[in-house]
């Protein structure tokens, strides 16, 4: 059983494969964390928590006169506000009285086989013979009779357990909840360091590694969405780890919208990590009898270094986060027309680049913004779901109509979270937006946000979309968010429910989706928001795809698609090829790099297939030819970050199949120097016993070689060198 419970001793263990989380409910009904990590068996860990009197550190009036007692010392499992504990709180509430405290005690607990879900919030599952297991463990303040269920999901294959919480009003006054963080974790002993992945439009997820210091380290999102600029995903790790030795805790938060991840050193070295939603401006009305649910988030733990943390998150989420036909299939090579033709095009542009493409063995057009309404900028049409007859004669069937007869499928990119001002649907409905009353909006990329908070605008997208994709076969949509939300007011809210409106939009965004991809199993959904913006967990359960950046340039693309690596599966990035000079850099890069960049991912073209030259064509027809041999390698294959584009002039990663029978290596030189030393690189994941041909190469080299001596390359004297090499087992 991965879930055991000592009723006596009320200590609650979950193991994992390779791991333990243990926590108890003491004498006085306060639940505290005693350990997670390596797995350790029949051990009750409370051992390790030492009561000290720190002074200034305030008792329980439980606890007598025994001043070593105080939660503001001890290492909780869900620290609340107003308990004499001092650090960032888990949850904060105020009471029917104003009154700011949460005295939470243990009452009961729950275990069933299977893994829990979240109404109206998206989470991982278990329909894959996983055979997780829930622990629900129940805590009560008596005096204000609110209740909060905790909740753990434990995959134990993978090494991953799941946190949520769900809090009731079972009191006789309204509660307002003004934090709930989805998990909590305190760490009583170590060194450690935090990384994070900061970033900004066209460079998200930018790797970044510091110190724990005393005091709070806190990263997130205030802009309604994940975004760019922070992921809710961080790790906190020993200062001696590495890739592949060293203990790593992830966390990371199944959620879309703003988040909050919290690190704090205390007086006692005691780090504390909370993630969860941001509590920027939440006011939760909670009356009597009504529950709030948190989002999920999930940690996961290593005692080998950063890659096996990366390996735990990447088989989860392509098993148990990802859902539909496409979550495991190999998915189309696309060609998208953004960057061809931004918004100046028409159907017969659009067929020959589709005929040219088809030619060269892409399997798909999905045609970008601008064919809808007025749209021939930025500044129209938004929320006008019309097809423009100028661009587009006769509709969307014709045109479809030809790009199938190419033997290519059609895909389609909307913008349905967003509203023009210059557009029918603004017009007719100006309340639907969020903005508030009597003040001129905040504008960005000259469009406003829709109210998802209210059913009725829900309803309009659902009719809106479904009219389009019914209209034709399209088989692929691109679903973008090109800003990030201001002017937080609803005008169907009133004025102390506003403080849920941040938190209503995304529930309504799920909502949403829920609908359109259940309405349409058989299209794929890819998630956008300004390239990489929402690239979260979330998004996700929706999307088995996002496009990770808008930023196409191959060797930016190194670092931006290294730091994606660390919590999400090469299965989720859409990557492309793009035409040079690049548009976002002016930077020129070789056919092949840009090429084996975009194979780390789902591999397609953002560039004008009419103009590029007979050789590239030849290149383009072998370089997809590889891709579709590789993309089980791609795809199935464990990941391993073999350099790191931030500390190298290189960049190395490979892909080895679960058998070992055969492996991917891909390099990428950055930055070229003159006189440069051989590349030298140990490879990983390989059978230390087995023989390895590698790539046309005469002759063997054992695994136990590759992966201890090495594999040494030439010196490359051309700019932007790359090279692919499969890696398969000699079979005599």
């Amino acid at each position: 059983m991965a879930i055991i419970i000592d009723d006596v001793n009320r200590l609650f263990t979950l193991h994992t494969q390779n791991t333990t989380y243990q926590f108890k409910a003491d004498s006085f009904g306060f639940l505290l964390h005693l350990y997670y990590g390596k797995r350790i068996d029949n051990q009750n860990m409370d051992y390790l928590i030492i009561p000290v009197d720190r002074g200034f550190s305030g008792n329980p009036n439980d606890a007598g006169d025994d001043r070593t007692y105080s939660l503001d010392t001890f290492p909780l499992e869900y620290p609340t506000e107003g308990t004499g504990d001092f650090r960032p709180p888990a949850l904060a509430v105020t009471n029917p009285d104003g009154s700011r405290i949460a005295d939470l005690r243990y009452h009961t607990y729950t275990v069933v086989d299977g893994k829990y879900s979240l109404p109206g919030l998206p989470a991982l599952y278990d329909d894959t013979g996983e055979a997780a297991e829930t622990l629900v463990v129940t805590l009560r303040d008596a005096v204000s009779g609110l209740e909060v269920e905790l909740m753990y999901g434990v995959f134990s294959k993978t090494d991953i357990i799941t946190r949520a919480v769900r809090v009731h009003n079972a009191g006789t006054g309204n509660i307002t909840l003004r934090r709930v963080m989805s998990a909590s974790l305190d760490i009583q002993y170590g060194q450690w360091d935090i990384i994070h992945f900061h970033g900004r439009h066209n460079m998200e997820r930018q790797f970044e590694r510091g110190s724990v210091t005393h005091g709070i380290t806190a990263v997130g999102s205030r802009r309604g969405t994940s975004s760019h600029q922070h992921n809710p995903f961080i790790i906190l790790c020993g200062n001696d780890a590495t890739e592949y030795s060293g203990s790593c805790y992830g966390v990371n938060l199944v959620y879309s919208g703003g988040f909050l991840a919290q690190v704090e050193q205390d007086q006692n070295n005691l780090v504390r990590m909370n993630m969860g939603m941001s509590d920027d401006g939440l006011n939760w009305q909670l009356p009597p009898g009504d529950s709030f649910v948190s989002p999920e988030a999930v940690i996961s733990f290593s005692s080998n270094g950063l890659s096996q943390l990366s390996h735990n998150y990447h088989t989860v989420y392509r098993n148990n986060l990802c859902r539909g036909k496409y979550k495991l299939c190999r998915r189309p090579i696309i060609i998208n027309n953004w960057e061809a033709t931004y918004f100046d095009f028409d159907s017969d542009m659009l067929t020959q680049i589709a005929t040219d493409a088809a030619e060269l063995g892409v399997e798909m057009l999905v045609m970008d913004d601008g064919w809808f309404g007025k749209r021939d900028s930025d500044t129209s049409s938004l929320g006008d779901w019309t097809v423009n007859l100028d661009k587009i004669p006769g509709g969307l069937a014709p045109l479809v109509e030809q790009i199938n007869a190419l033997g290519m499928k059609f895909g389609i990119w909307v913008e349905p979270e967003m509203v023009s001002e210059d557009s029918d649907l603004y017009r007719a409905h100006p309340d639907w937006v969020l903005a508030v009353p009597g003040r001129a909006p905040v504008r960005s990329r000259c469009q406003l946000v829709l109210d998802l908070s209210r059913a009725e605008v829900c309803d309009y997208l659902f009719d809106a979309m479904a009219a389009v994709l019914d209209s034709a076969n399209i088989e692929y949509v691109k679903w973008d968010m090109n800003r990030s939300i201001s002017d937080w007011y609803s005008h169907l809210l009133p004025a102390e429910r506003q403080g849920e409106l941040m938190h209503r939009y995304v529930l309504g965004l799920y909502h949403l989706l829920e609908r359109i991809t259940q309405r349409y199993p058989d299209v794929l959904f890819e998630g956008c928001s300004g390239g990489g913006g929402r690239f979260d967990p979330g998004m996700l359960f929706y999307h088995p795809l996002i496009w990770c950046s808008d930023n196409t340039d191959a060797i930016e693309r190194l670092k931006i698609q290294y730091g994606t690596s660390f919590a999400y599966p090469v299965s989720s990035v859409s990557s492309h090829v793009s035409a040079v000079p690049n548009h976002q850099t002016g930077r020129t890069t070789p056919l092949l790099a840009r090429s084996i960049v975009a194979m780390s991912g789902n591999y397609g073209f953002e560039l004008d297939t009419t103009m590029l030259s007979a050789a590239e064509k030849n290149e383009i027809r072998g370089q997809i030819k590889l891709y579709k041999q590789y993309q089980h390698i791609l795809h199935n294959g464990l990941y391993y970050r073999l350099s790191s584009p931030f500390e190298q002039p290189y960049t190395a990663w490979m892909m080895v199949l679960a058998d070992q029978s055969a492996a991917l290596l891909n390099i990428v030189v950055s930055s070229q120097s003159a006189n440069a030393s051989p590349l030298h690189l140990q490879l990983k994941g390989l059978d230390p016993d087995a023989s390895y041909q590698l790539g046309e190469e005469d002759g063997t080299y054992t695994g136990a070689a590759l992966m201890s001596a090495g594999f040494a390359i030439q010196a490359p004297t051309e700019e932007h060198y790359a090279c692919q090499i499969l890696l398969q087992r000699h079979v005599e």
